[in-house]
């Protein structure tokens, strides 16, 4: 699967660990940057990240930045996102079973590559349930 991976400087560390863990796992990884820790601004990166998903480029994308808020914001204002912070596994697993989420976000400040790693092992193994909640999800689209 190509994953799309991105950051601010606050979650530059963690994604360095992130793309290592994705490429371990037999995923082809389109690190968006930043590719050092100085100060970056979050909407960028996490632009590039959904635009990736959103166009194609990208089956599903991981952004990071000091809490995660900032990201999902900015990748949810791109049509055909659905961006979900997952603060711990079982966000990640309802992110994808409830919400059908192609862009996972994570808290770089509030996290640790362990719970990243099994918050990410959880969302690539839950399928989207459908159902009630493909209409929910069906209903949050963009209006215009």
């Amino acid at each position: 699967m190509k994953i799309a991976v991105g950051s601010d400087h606050a979650g530059f560390e963690l994604k360095k660990a992130v793309v290592a863990w994705l490429e371990r796992n037999g995923h082809e990884c389109h690190d968006m940057g930043p590719y050092n820790d100085e100060s970056v601004d979050y909407p960028d990166y996490a632009r590039k990240v959904a635009e990736s998903v959103a166009g194609g480029a990208a089956d599903q994308g991981v952004l990071l930045c000091g809490t995660g808020i900032g990201v999902s914001i900015s990748a949810n204002k791109v049509r055909g996102i659905r961006a979900a912070l997952a603060c711990n596994p079982e966000f990640a697993t309802l992110a994808r079973q409830h919400n059908n989420a192609n862009v996972i976000c994570f808290p770089a400040r509030f996290s640790d590559p362990t719970t990243i790693e099994k918050s990410l092992q959880n969302w690539f193994a839950a399928d989207f349930e459908g159902g009630r909640h493909e209409r929910r999800v069906n209903k949050i689209e963009p209006c215009s």
